[in-house]
């Protein structure tokens, strides 16, 4: 039997492909994009302006291959985590939507599990599993509810996206071209821990989000120091801390695109004046804020949350020395909110 493709997550130059393989006019490649990302279409009877024989035509060989969500959870804060399946191998990923105000905000995974074994992290927990395709990152912007609604994006769930860079690269592309949602690049945010080695091409997966798309980036950086952020983030031996920031420091972040770097905080690990004011030398002439994460507690981990007060002193600190520095709220702590937590209570 021949294979089944999927269309939803193809470019048109992929669909003319298609087209081509098949005989079908070049045009039709736009027709079918726009019936997959403006009409959203679920399959290809649909596609009411192509002929009919070429619909046939299409049926015996592809299908939109749209994902839905097979569970979700809705917090008492409006907060909805859903659960998708992924790998066709019995895995599942998260994605969250979260409300705030006017703003709905989609958090989205690039992997089943990471590699990248963040010791406060669940999704490390579960190893790795597979690089979700073009086809899984996007279902998680059209199906789950109220997907016309979203106003911004970030790639922030299960999985370290620079990782995978191909696919979220090709995932951003139909978000932001005319042809596909046609969102602005600044409703985007890529979450990565600074994937900044050099690959086959030559070219450091950090470097390539920055070439080639112009969506706001978040480091996960959580420790200034060295050794103690190779204590938490195993992955700061190949990509070290300041090799990353040799890069940001190459790019300019004064104009629409911002650099943000995520810090959780643990009692008694990373939450002291001495963390803080190193911090504030290694941000020092980067235009960029700090987002302060109470940290989440995760079964078995030895970590913890510190005192409020710690955190806004924390903060304070920061402030004073010209950073401008945000306490993210905790959301969906109920519905276990944690990236990672409800996928792997399912996988069990």
């Amino acid at each position: 039997m021949e294979h089944i493709e999927p269309l939803f997550g193809k470019t048109p130059d992929e669909l003319k492909l298609i087209c081509s393989r098949n005989g079908l006019p070049a045009y039709t490649a736009s027709q079918m994009a726009d019936w997959l990302y403006h009409k959203r279409i679920r399959n290809i009877d649909g596609m009411t302006n192509i002929s009919k024989r070429a619909r046939a035509a299409l049926s015996d060989i592809c299908t939109v291959g749209r994902i839905p969500y097979s569970d979700k959870a809705v917090s008492s804060d409006g907060t909805v985590k859903y659960l998708f399946p992924v790998c066709g191998n019995g895995r599942y990923v998260e994605t969250v939507m979260i409300p705030d105000g006017e703003r709905r905000t989609v958090c989205v995974s690039s992997q089943a599990g990471c590699r990248m074994g963040c010791r406060f992290c669940m999704t490390g927990r579960q190893g790795f599993h597979g690089n979700l395709t073009v086809t899984e990152i996007l279902s998680q912007f059209f199906e789950i509810d109220g997907s016309e609604g979203l106003t911004n994006a970030v790639f922030m769930g299960m999985g370290e996206p620079l990782d995978n860079i191909n696919n979220v690269l090709s995932a951003i592309s139909i978000l932001t071209s005319d042809w596909g949602l046609a969102w602005s690049p600044k409703r985007i945010t890529v979450s990565t821990i600074g994937v900044n080695a050099d690959n086959s091409s030559g070219i450091s997966p950090l470097r390539r989000l920055l070439d080639e798309c112009q969506c706001h980036v978040a480091i996960s950086l959580h420790n200034p120091f060295h050794g103690e952020r190779l204590e938490l983030m195993p992955m700061e031996k190949p990509y070290p801390l300041h090799k990353t920031m040799e890069t940001i420091r190459q790019y300019d972040f004064t104009g629409q695109r911002r650099i943000s770097f995520e810090y959780t905080m643990f009692a008694g690990i990373n939450d002291g004046k001495r963390h803080a004011d190193a911090l504030i030398r290694l941000l020092r002439g980067i235009e960029c804020r700090v987002n302060l994460i109470r940290f989440h507690r995760i079964p078995g981990s030895p970590l913890s949350p510190p005192p409020m007060e710690v955190i806004e002193a924390f903060r304070t600190r920061l402030t004073a020395a010209g950073i401008t520095a945000t306490l993210r709220a905790s959301r969906g702590e109920d519905i276990m909110a944690a990236c990672g937590m409800l996928s792997g209570k399912k996988h069990e």
